[in-house]
């Protein structure tokens, strides 16, 4: 197996690195995610990067160029202030995901390219990773990363406690912009690799597991990134040895996680439902 290991790594190369770097950066977002109940945003963003990807590859511009710009027109649209409306955020959100996986088709049937490519670029190849992806990954998703590190008290209260930043002098809207914004670029560098479907997986399935293993937040983070990173190396791994696709192998054990602390958390909590049987003497534990 060490053998296998060692090769995988030498195999996938930069593609590891770039994997790596995404999945830890992506779920540390995801619990804002999560939190936040905006599920649905991450795979309406991840689309919506597609989208661009294919239409700036018709038009023979950068790819990161027209997801960047498409992502972040959706989190403008996005930030106006449907509270105020009827119309819910989410119906917006499903408007504009059809939009986006329609178009997507449509612009690369008329893009003459082949059926390998229409895939890698509507889902993305971690194979296909190279050092020039590896390094323009790394100079948006680090400074994101840097930012919600460095802003992480202004972002939580705006999205958790919108009273208490009222009363603390925190813009909410603002942060919350900033926030999605950051999301965006984040979600459009990495589709143009990973694809929509595995950016969304990051995005929501480590950090809900996450969720479920711990109550505080620092803790959180470093448990939705070792789940998104472990998950990760295991499906390249897999779908080295068994020649499987990459993304979806690393897709289907990281939902497989998450059904695995499902189900040992709801164990526990039936463990610690059940009462014991106390003799006549036995007192009840008493502590804090």
């Amino acid at each position: 197996m060490s053998n296998d290991f060692l090769d995988m790594i030498r195999f996938f190369g930069s593609s590891l690195a770039v994997a790596t770097l995404i999945a830890a950066v992506c779920s540390v977002l995801g619990v804002f995610v999560v939190l936040k109940r905006v599920v649905f945003i991450g795979i309406t963003l991840s689309q919506a990067a597609a989208c661009g990807v294919a239409a700036a590859m018709l038009w023979h511009l950068p790819p990161l160029a027209g997801a960047a710009v498409l992502t972040v027109a959706v989190v403008v649209l996005l930030a106006y202030p449907f509270e105020n409306t009827r119309l819910p955020r989410d119906a917006v959100l499903g408007v504009v995901f059809v939009l986006t996986a329609c178009l997507s088709i449509l612009l690369v049937s008329r893009s003459g390219f082949g059926l390998e490519k229409v895939k890698t670029m509507l889902y993305g190849n971690l194979l296909f990773a190279t050092h020039h992806d590896l390094a323009l990954i790394a100079a948006i998703l680090l400074p994101v990363l840097a930012y919600l590190l460095l802003f992480m008290r202004p972002t939580l209260y705006s999205f958790l406690d919108r009273e208490a930043a009222r009363v603390l002098g925190i813009r909410a809207a603002l942060w919350e912009l900033l926030f999605f914004l950051a999301l965006g670029l984040a979600v459009s560098a990495a589709s143009k690799v990973a694809g929509s479907v595995l950016v969304f997986c990051y995005l929501v399935v480590a950090p809900a597991a996450a969720l479920l293993l711990s109550k505080r937040l620092w803790p959180v983070f470093l448990l939705a990134a070792a789940i998104a990173v472990s998950a990760t190396f295991a499906g390249m791994y897999w779908s080295y040895v068994s020649d499987l696709p990459t993304n979806q192998t690393i897709g289907f054990l990281s939902a497989c996680v998450f059904g695995v602390v499902v189900l040992g958390t709801a164990a526990a909590r039936l463990l610690l439902a059940v009462p014991t049987r106390r003799g006549a003497g036995d007192r009840p534990e008493v502590g804090p």
